[in-house]
């Protein structure tokens, strides 16, 4: 069945439908990962997205269990160039196609992404409509007036607080979206998880006695996270923080620093960082389109981490104030693990003082 994409800008781009057929907007963005649109679909970072997969083909190793991130799709939209029909995985339970109709999300095939990809690079991201009815007025009238939720860390955050017991530290997961593979991090180190919705205040975490805290990944502009970034402030000095992603953006926005939207931003499984503590290159997994700024950070922050592409800020640390903090994803899901080691330095490191 024919479908359409509409861009903001005016541009209507026709594919083919797979998935769910229905009519949905969202903010359109690009992921460069060549294998792991199973992690993405089900990231809550990209709730409220339309992601454009650059790698050509998408679907070829199916749907499996074991790498979803969270308990359904997150996306409001996918867009691919070619779609595989024919799973090929000993681990595949069903194909991309039945997986999103499943989950009523919505797909367009047999699109130029290359083209569509240059184009969010070149004017930024932007909203955008997909559809199987044809454009009318009424859809453009209705992108026009379309803005991004700015509640949606509320829709991607437990309602309740869980614990995952365990013999070892005590961490606590303020979740704003977290993805499974922090938390299977976690486990794996021994830990005993208190997940905590997005806007549990600080006082009530502070009453649990956790021998740590971690803020992390969600969707959308920090700035519109307000009951969190004053958590934030009244844990910081109280409780060793680790951060990521928008977990490192609100703690930054506690601390005093700005954070501002990039251009296109981060989505990817092959972004370089350069670790300025240990003088190396990693390739990290990144989801982000906010950024933080290096202006109104205390003096005692160190910056610990810089992008290779853009040079902004991709981590710091204040021995101070035991806060570690990252803005990609050292859990991967998709991508190298190369970061992973974050995970470990962290929990080692709780107990230890300062």
């Amino acid at each position: 069945m024919k479908a359409y994409i509409l861009l903001k800008d005016g541009t209507i781009i026709e594919g083919t439908s797979f998935g769910a057929q229905k009519t949905v907007m969202g903010e359109v963005v690009f992921n460069t990962g060549m294998t792991g649109y199973q992690e993405v679909l089900t990231d809550p970072s990209y709730a409220g997205q339309v992601v454009v997969m650059t790698y050509p083909l998408i679907g070829n190793y199916g749907i499996n269990i074991d790498d979803i991130q969270s308990n359904s799709i997150k996306v409001n939209g996918f867009v691919v160039k070619e779609y595989c029909k024919m799973q090929s995985s000993w681990k595949s339970t069903i194909n991309i196609s039945d997986y999103l109709k499943d989950n009523d999300i919505f797909a367009i095939a047999d699109v130029d992404t290359r083209m569509l990809t240059k184009k969010i690079r070149k004017q930024g991201t932007m909203n955008c409509i997909v559809t199987t009815e044809k454009i009318t007025y009424e859809l453009v009238n209705n992108l026009e007036k379309y803005k991004f939720p700015p509640d949606i860390v509320a829709d991607v955050s437990r309602k309740q607080k869980e614990i995952i017991p365990a013999s070892g530290k005590k961490v606590g997961i303020l979740d704003f979206g977290v993805k499974s593979y922090i938390i299977k991090y976690l486990k794996q180190l021994g830990c005993e998880i208190h997940i905590y919705p997005w806007n549990t205040p600080a006082q009530t975490i502070l009453n649990d006695k956790l021998d740590a805290i971690l803020f992390s990944n969600g969707p959308g502009d920090p700035k519109n996270v307000l009951e969190a970034i004053s958590t934030a402030r009244n844990l910081i000095g109280k409780l060793p923080i680790f951060c990521i992603c928008l977990g490192h953006q609100i703690v930054s926005l506690a601390l005093g620093a700005d954070t501002y939207k990039l251009k296109f931003g981060h989505r990817g499984s092959n972004h370089p960082v350069i670790d300025k503590i240990n003088n190396r290159v990693t390739i990290t997994s990144q989801n982000h389109g906010y950024a933080v700024s290096d202006k109104g950070l205390p003096d005692n922050i160190q910056v610990t981490h810089i992008n290779v592409n853009d040079n902004t800020i991709e981590g710091y640390s204040c021995p101070d104030l035991n806060i570690h903090s990252v803005q990609f994803h050292p859990e991967a899901g998709p991508g190298p693990e190369d970061a992973s080691y974050l995970f470990n330095e962290w929990v080692e490191s709780i107990g230890k003082g300062k």
